[in-house]
């Protein structure tokens, strides 16, 4: 058990992606529970249901992160030099691959909500963020409708 504590406590202090991770699920949290106070609509079963889904996914890091270390997963070689080289990875496994999509999950999220919150957003960037939300969520219509 000790062991696996010091894998756990080296992977989350040291692992770049589930830092990140971590800091994206705490800031769509905070933009959530605004825009919910914004709109007059906490809704207790949505919030719970997202912070299940956010515990599940950091749950799912600890678990992958865990088996990249007994199982020495390493995908690095399907990347380009030149990319490993520019952001400094010496090793992909699938904590990695799971958090970069974790990441892009939690940033459409975090997107939504700063479009709903009314957050100031230059002009030219509002038009194509509302156009990829409306493509990929359905609270946008929603709210129009």
């Amino acid at each position: 058990m000790e062991k696996i504590i010091s894998i756990l406590n080296e992977g989350l202090s040291t692992n770049k992606i589930i830092q990140a991770l971590i800091i994206i699920i705490m800031f769509d949290a905070v933009l959530g529970s605004i825009r919910a106070l914004k709109e007059g609509k906490a809704n207790s079963t949505i919030g719970i249901n997202g912070l299940l889904r956010k515990v599940a996914m950091l749950l799912g890091m600890v678990f992958l992160l865990l088996a990249d270390h007994i199982y020495k997963i390493d995908l690095l070689f399907m990347i380009p030099d030149e990319i490993t080289n520019t952001i400094h990875l010496n090793n992909i496994g699938l904590t990695e691959v799971f958090g970069i999509m974790y990441i892009l999950w939690e940033s459409i999220s975090v997107l939504k909500n700063m479009y709903l919150c009314g957050l100031p957003i230059p002009k030219f960037m509002r038009e194509k963020l509302e156009t990829l939300l409306k493509n990929m969520t359905t609270e946008l219509d929603k709210k129009e409708g």
